[in-house]
């Protein structure tokens, strides 16, 4: 997790003084190439680390060895709790850093940051259901994530292919509202796995090296976009009534667009799905109150439907 790292560079610096890219990858068990990122992005977020080149140069906090975080302002450290305090329930070695950062911040910081770890509580699990916990999966595939170790997978596709087996490189995992996502290298270039489709994982000896210019943040911005596009291949142009307005935008997402108001009074929209069947089943149960302007197929199906309610409910 590149936040633990951030950390621990932080520490790292805070009880040598000066550390170099080759000792913190040393440290971290991450390429020489990464270690000098996760330096750059400290310093490129305004934290008071800063590189001395030449012989015996390295990476230091502003002030050189101390015995203190005094480099850290009141904000920046309130900023690292508030980030890292929700996770560190669930994460041992998170709370083991949190508790020696807290030390090692100056007194005056300590109060406001200890509250600020505090401060938030994440409950992934819906009303009614029950406690979610972090599949046994992703442990494992962030700790080869960490250690740059291949993983062959055993995947299952959709509509119930047959699973097959995947050499991969762990890139990188992400969240997405309780899906677990792996952004993995494989023998065809980047690839995108739901977690809860590998059936098995089995971390093997082989190191990789990731691609210098791959930032996860980026490449799940681009896997968003994409899926997003697929997702809205097909939109159609509705008239409703104000007060359905919120709904239809809460419903619909990034998938749902105002144009304005008609001379009637209503509210002319645009709403976009994978496939026109799917925004009539969505509009379908709003009746009379929702009309289609356009696509004819949207219109075709809301018909469709409403045809075959009659027959089954007369």
């Amino acid at each position: 997790m590149r936040a633990d790292r951030l950390v621990a560079a932080l520490l790292l610096m805070q009880a040598r003084g000066r550390v170099t890219a080759a000792e913190l990858a040393g440290k971290l068990e991450v390429s020489v190439a990464t270690a000098r990122r996760d330096l750059e992005a400290l310093s490129a977020a305004g934290l008071p680390v800063y590189p001395q080149p030449g012989r015996g140069g390295g990476w230091s906090l502003l002030g050189g060895a101390r015995t203190d975080l005094s480099g850290l302002t009141e904000h920046e450290a309130q900023a690292l709790f508030l980030l890292a305090g929700p996770a560190a329930p669930d994460a041992p070695e998170l709370r083991s850093a949190l508790r020696k950062l807290l030390r090692a911040l100056p007194q005056t910081f300590r109060d406001e940051a200890e509250a600020a770890a505090g401060a938030v509580v994440v409950d992934p699990a819906r009303w009614g259901e029950p406690d979610r916990e972090r599949p046994e999966l992703v442990r494992v595939l962030q700790r080869a994530t960490v250690r740059r170790r291949r993983v062959r997978l055993v995947y299952q596709g959709r509509r119930g292919s047959e699973p097959t087996g995947r050499l991969v490189d762990p890139w990188g995992l992400v969240d997405k509202d309780d899906v677990w996502y792996l952004l993995a290298g494989t023998e065809r270039g980047q690839r995108t796995f739901r977690v809860d489709r590998i059936t098995a994982a089995e971390v093997t000896d082989e190191e990789f090296e990731r691609p210098d210019d791959f930032e996860l943040s980026r490449a799940w911005a681009g896997v968003v976009e994409e899926m997003e596009r697929r997702r809205s291949t097909v939109s159609a142009t509705v008239l409703i009534s104000a007060r359905l307005l919120p709904i239809l935008r809460d419903h619909f997402g990034r998938h749902f667009e105002s144009l304005g108001e008609t001379e009637d009074g209503r509210v002319r929209a645009r709403v976009a799905a994978p496939m026109a069947l799917t925004i009539a089943e969505q509009l379908a149960g709003w009746g009379a109150r929702v009309e289609v302007e356009e696509p004819q197929e949207v219109r075709d199906e809301l018909a469709r439907i409403g045809a075959e309610l009659v027959e089954r409910n007369s």
